[in-house]
C-alpha cells in the first residue's frame, strides 16, 4: 500500500446527517409576519427567499425552509415555534 493511498483513506470524512425545517402553512398570522419571522429566525435567507418559501407553504401547504445539520434544525424549529409558526423537522433522505 503506497502513502498516498493512507493519505486519502485518512482524509475520508463522514458528513453529519443533514435534516430539512419544514415550515407549515396556518390561518392565523400574516404573510408579512411570517417573512419577518424566517428572515429573523434564518439570517442566511434573503427577503425574496423567504418570500417564496411563505408562497409555497401557503400554496402547498407545506414548504423547505433550509437543510442544514441537527442542532441547527432544532434551533430554526423551536425559533420558527416561539413565534407562533408551525414547523418540523425530519432527516435529508
Amino acid at each position: 500500500m503506497s502513502v498516498e493511498t493512507i493519505k486519502k483513506r485518512s482524509t475520508v470524512r463522514k458528513l453529519a446527517p443533514r435534516y430539512r425545517v419544514l415550515l407549515h402553512n396556518d390561518e392565523f398570522n400574516s404573510m408579512e409576519y411570517v417573512v419577518q419571522v424566517l428572515l429573523k429566525t434564518v439570517p442566511s435567507l434573503t427577503q425574496p427567499q423567504a418570500v417564496n418559501i411563505m408562497m409555497e407553504a401557503h400554496t402547498n401547504g407545506i414548504a423547505l425552509v433550509i437543510v442544514c445539520a441537527l442542532e441547527h434544525a432544532e434551533f430554526y424549529c423551536e425559533n420558527l415555534k416561539n413565534h407562533g409558526l408551525t414547523s418540523t423537522i425530519e432527516p435529508d433522505e
